[in-house]
């Protein structure tokens, strides 16, 4: 895939333009919501017509939220590479991508807003889910995780609630360099982590745990 910052707007395809203006678009949809309007003033950002910039985002304005929460998928995975995210524990690695997005959006909290409303929409009943479920995949990956199996889905479907759960707090959090949400967040990690260790305790236990198919052999063929 070429590298769109190298390509002169007027000159990208309608994925690259989509790509590049994706950043672009929650500085102004603080002002003129998910509409048009902030999609014209990203156009002029990048020096691009108003009409070739709806043409990326057929679907309106939960494309386009959509393509700013696929910025910050991007962006985390740049951020983080193998060499940086290995030399973390498994639970710093989370936090860690947890917060990064966190910092990413905290310019754009009123945007953010904007665009939960909009997902929470009846018509976007899926939506939501989908794009949280999105976030909590990339951020397995990039975290290293290995499963295939169904820990792949438990631990997606954990860490979607959390990082729904964590977004929330923050939405309201007015305290000095977000202590209320990072301290929501540090929580829930130990819960899960917890839960995480109960589990395994729970499976290694179970092993041990008195067969009645055996108890029931033993009473028919009584050991000698």
């Amino acid at each position: 895939m070429s590298d769109a910052a190298t390509i002169p707007p007027l000159e990208m395809t309608l994925d690259e333009l989509r790509r590049a203006l994706a950043p672009l678009l929650p500085a102004n949809a603080v002002f003129d919501g998910w509409s048009d309007e902030a999609l014209a003033m990203a156009a002029s950002e990048l020096g691009v017509p108003a009409e070739r910039a709806r043409l990326c985002f057929p679907g309106g304005p939960v494309e386009m939220v959509d393509a700013w929460f696929d910025a910050i998928d991007l962006g985390m995975a740049r951020a983080y590479p193998l060499e940086r995210i290995s030399a973390l524990k498994i639970r710093e690695r989370i936090r860690d991508l947890v917060l990064y997005r966190i910092e990413v959006i905290t310019p754009h909290k009123e945007a953010l807003r904007r665009a939960l409303a909009i997902l929470a929409q009846p018509a976007q009943g899926l939506t939501g889910p989908r794009l949280a479920w999105r976030a909590a995949d990339r951020m397995w990956r990039i975290a290293g995780d290995p499963s295939t199996d169904f820990n792949h889905y438990s631990k997606r479907t954990i860490l979607a609630g959390l990082y729904s759960a964590t977004m929330l707090v923050f939405l309201d959090d007015e305290s000095e360099g977000l202590v209320t949400t990072r301290g929501f967040l540090d929580r829930r990690i130990n819960d899960v982590m917890n839960f995480e260790k109960f589990k395994a305790s729970w499976r290694g236990g179970r092993s041990r745990l008195p067969s009645l198919s055996r108890f029931l052999g033993r009473l028919r063929y009584p050991a000698v």
